[in-house]
Formats: structure tokens, C-alpha cells, sequence
């Protein structure tokens, strides 16, 4: 690794740690020429998968469309910016673990629907409203109706089980 001080190729590994939830290594090097000490980061470099459009053309995935579309669904929203971070992680190793080289755009909005609504409602709405393309107040009053009826991630967590959670057991 190059001295980013002095530009000189000798420089050694003092300490490696994993980072960014193990998806990162961490290592802290020093430069044998100048002894300045820097910090470099090592990420597997993964190929997602190309994007099919609802009209058939094909595009190489955009993360900066991902993080917008979910960024302007919560504008002004209570929520933090490592929740957001997470779902777009989350998002991405979902598509990443498919395994298809390319993707329908209709199965990564629903990837960000599914976000959006353990994230916030009202941004699950907004980005609803767009993503089906709601015509009328009618679309707005039966997606609030659906989730008024049902239960909500938070919910979820604190129902109780009726049936046994393994198959089989009494």
C-alpha cells in the first residue's frame, strides 16, 4: 500500500480489526520511510446485478437512486440516520444474495416497501403512493385501511402466540 505522505510502497500492517458490522477490515499501517501512521479499509468488491424497467430496458444498479427515493419518503421524518443506513444495507444484501445478475425494479421497490414500512408508515404511504402510482383518494384511504388492520412490526413483537412455534410439539 502506498504512503498517501510520503508516496513510498513500504509500509506495514500494525493492527487489523473488522469493521462496519465484519463487512469491513479495519488496518492501521505505518509507513517504513516516513512513520506516518494511516488508517485503510478493505471491502469485498461485489457486483449487483443489472436493473430490468418496467419497460424492459436494462441499467447497472444506482445506489444514489436508492438512497434518494428512500430519503425523499422520509423527509422530515423521526428517523435516525443509522436506521436508514441499515435498511439500505439490508436492501442491498438482499438483492446481492438473490444471486441473479440482473433484477426487476418491481422487486426492488417492494425490497424498499418492506423497509420503509418497519422504518416508518408514513414514509411506507409516501412511497407507496408514488411507487403504485395512487390516482385518487380512494388508493390513499385503502393502504391506510390495510395497515390500521394490520399489525404493524412493533405490534407483531408484543402479540402473543397462540399456536406452538415448532410443528408438532404440544
Amino acid at each position: 500500500m502506498r504512503c498517501p505522505f510520503c508516496g513510498t510502497d513500504d509500509t506495514r500492517v500494525v493492527d487489523s480489526r473488522l469493521a462496519n458490522e465484519g463487512d469491513q477490515v479495519r488496518r492501521r499501517r505505518r509507513c517504513l520511510a516516513c512513520d506516518e501512521r494511516f488508517t485503510t479499509y478493505e471491502v469485498a468488491e461485489l457486483t449487483m446485478p443489472r436493473v430490468i424497467k418496467s419497460n424492459a430496458a436494462r441499467e447497472p444498479f444506482n445506489d444514489e437512486k436508492l438512497r434518494g427515493g428512500i430519503m425523499r419518503a422520509l423527509e422530515k421524518r423521526p428517523v435516525s440516520i443509522e436506521n436508514i443506513e441499515a435498511a439500505l444495507n439490508h436492501i442491498r444484501k438482499e438483492i446481492l444474495i438473490s444471486g441473479e445478475r440482473e433484477i426487476a425494479s418491481s422487486i426492488i421497490g417492494e425490497l424498499v416497501m418492506n423497509a420503509l414500512r418497519q422504518l416508518d408508515e408514513v414514509a411506507y404511504v409516501r412511497f407507496a403512493s408514488v411507487y403504485r402510482r395512487f390516482n385518487d383518494i380512494e388508493e390513499f384511504r385503502s393502504m391506510i385501511e390495510r395497515l390500521e388492520n394490520d399489525p404493524g412490526p412493533e405490534q407483531r413483537k408484543r402479540q402473543i402466540d397462540l399456536l406452538p412455534s415448532t410443528p408438532g410439539k404440544s
